[in-house]
Formats: structure tokens, C-alpha cells, sequence
């Protein structure tokens, strides 16, 4: 992973988090999905926690790293509450986690849109569908080990990622997922990501402009060829 302008000499132990995403009414000024601009730079680390566990664990594990890292938090996770196990600790921040088990179709997500998603999985299991969701964690480097192992189980894959579609986190999955699993692919690659307009302020139409879980359910069925 390590990429050193110095030739290895030294590092950078620098650790930065920020906000990401939309949904409190921000308008455009303050509502922007901008991790898959750092994800594009080599050497640097980029995590999107999405569970309490991972915002807490993936800090610790950063704070150890020589090289720089980036956090990028989604705003609507920050009211997000619970307890953490005692024994809680550091989180391997090179994996990928599978947070639902499936066998029909391979969800692809990370930060705030891991609860839709998994919302929108249990919606399509009332319809006898079962996806299996992937939460990505690392933007960079992405685990492509986990992401192909799902995807080459279920043959059909959506992504969903919040960013604006065009230069997307979500084309560089698809674009890894056909270039290393094209073969055990039965439909193409869907991706679900937010309208091409700045995000509105108004409350439905922000609404709209975001992944929901409604767009993930009609993505998925129309991989399935279920539309």
C-alpha cells in the first residue's frame, strides 16, 4: 500500500476526518459526497465507517498507521446510538464485511447507504428475493477478494454509493467487477447513486435526489430481470 514521495525515508502518521453526505437539508453549499476524490490519489488511506464498531475501531487502527489516512463519516450516522461491546478494539481496515448473507443478487455499499441497502434487502426478501450486501469500508484500497467472491456466487450485482454516478466509487467497482468476474456475471452491473444535479434543499426534492431504498429494490429486480 505504501506509496512514499520520500522513497520510504519517512511517513506522514496523519489522520483526518470529515463529514460526507446528504440528508439535513444542507442544499448544495454543504452536501456533497466528495470520498471518491481522495479515493482516486495513491498512497493515501480511505475508510467510510458505517456501524458504531467500525467508527470507533477504524479510528483506533488509524491512529497506528504510518501513512496518511482519511475518515469519511456520513452526516446521517452521526445521531446513530448504541453500546459497544467491552472488549470492542481496533478494526482491520482492509477488509470488506458481507452484513447479509444472499444467494440471488450482490449489494455493493459503504457509509450511509448501508442501511438502505439493507433496508432495501429486506424488502426484497418479502418477495423471495435474497441479496447479499457488502459493505466496502475501504474506498482505497478497495477489497476486491470479498467484493468477487460474493459477486461470482450470486451472478448479478448492484452498487450503490451516494456520490453523483458520473466518475463514480460505483463505476470503478462495476469496472473491477467486469474486469474479474465478468465470466460468472448473468446481467449486467446496475449502480444506484444520486441524481445529476446539485442536492436540493427542499426536503422531497433532496429526498428524491438520494439513493432510497425503493431505487435499490428496482435496480435489484431489474438485474434479476424481475421488473
Amino acid at each position: 500500500m505504501r506509496i512514499s514521495l520520500s522513497g520510504d525515508q519517512f511517513g506522514v502518521p496523519l489522520v483526518i476526518r470529515m463529514a460526507t453526505g446528504a440528508g439535513r437539508q444542507l442544499a448544495a453549499q454543504h452536501s456533497h459526497s466528495l470520498e471518491g476524490w481522495y479515493a482516486h490519489i495513491p498512497g493515501i488511506r480511505v475508510l467510510a465507517p458505517a456501524t458504531l464498531e467500525d467508527a470507533r475501531g477504524m479510528l483506533w487502527t488509524a491512529l497506528q498507521e504510518p501513512d496518511p489516512v482519511l475518515i469519511f463519516e456520513n452526516v446521517m450516522l452521526y445521531n446513530m446510538s448504541g453500546k459497544l461491546a467491552v472488549d470492542a478494539g481496533a478494526v482491520n481496515i482492509d477488509k470488506a464485511a458481507v452484513r447479509r448473507q444472499g444467494r440471488d443478487i450482490t449489494l455493493v455499499t459503504y457509509g450511509g447507504s448501508l442501511w438502505k441497502t439493507l433496508e432495501a434487502a429486506t424488502a426484497l426478501a418479502t418477495e423471495g428475493i435474497e441479496a447479499e450486501v457488502i459493505d466496502l469500508r475501504s474506498l482505497r484500497p478497495l477489497d476486491d477478494a470479498t467484493i468477487m467472491a460474493s459477486v461470482t456466487k450470486t451472478r448479478r450485482a448492484v452498487i450503490v454509493d451516494e456520490g453523483w454516478r458520473s466518475g463514480s466509487l460505483a463505476a470503478e467497482v462495476g469496472m473491477r467487477i467486469v474486469e474479474q468476474a465478468f465470466w460468472s456475471l448473468d446481467a449486467p452491473v446496475g449502480r444506484v447513486c444520486s441524481e445529476e444535479v446539485p442536492i436540493p434543499y427542499p426536503r422531497h426534492l433532496e429526498y428524491a435526489a438520494l439513493p432510497q431504498a425503493p431505487k435499490i429494490v428496482a435496480a435489484a429486480k431489474t438485474a434479476l430481470g424481475r421488473t
